[in-house]
Parts: C-alpha cells; structure tokens; sequence
C-alpha cells in the first residue's frame, strides 16, 4: 500500500519538473522552513529541487517521496505569475 502511494507521489511531481514550487518543511523543535525553487528532476527515491540563490545558502536539496507521505515536507506548486497552483500532499 505504501509503495503505491509513493508511486503516485512521484506521478503527480513528474509534470511539475521545471516549474517553480514552493517547500514547506519541518525543521525539527518546532520550527517549520519555507523555501522556493524549481523542481529540477524526479528520481525513482528521491526529487530535487534547486533553490532560489538569494534566499538560501545551498544550492540543491533533496527530499524523499516518503517525505511528503509522512508530512513532513509539503510542496506547493506556483504558475507563472507566482500564485499557488497545486498543493502536493498524501
């Protein structure tokens, strides 16, 4: 059941690769980090998202489709002019 769920994780940020999204993520201790970026390519495990340079210190982050299956990360499509588009979530 739970590799199904994954699958469907994945399937639904396959269409998104190369538009910009928006991450919300816990941060442990009760902080939760928001950052922005592109959804840069989609791997069987894991995604990658390269982030805005002026806002973040790293590049590239990493996040499992487990991830968002347990809540802990949650993706948010934008369009073109920046609005909300698609909330990813299981």
């Amino acid at each position: 059941m739970a590799k199904n769920s994954l699958l469907e994780i994945k399937r639904s940020l396959e269409p998104h690769v190369g538009q910009k999204i928006m991450l919300r993520a816990n941060g442990g201790r009760r902080k939760t980090i928001e950052r922005s970026g592109i959804l840069e390519e989609t791997y069987p495990s894991v995604f990658i998202v390269k982030l805005d340079q002026e806002q973040q210190s790293f590049k590239r982050v990493s996040y499992s489709y487990a991830d968002i299956l347990t809540e802990s990360v949650e993706v948010t499509v934008c369009n073109d002019e920046g609005e909300m588009r698609i909330t990813i979530q299981q």
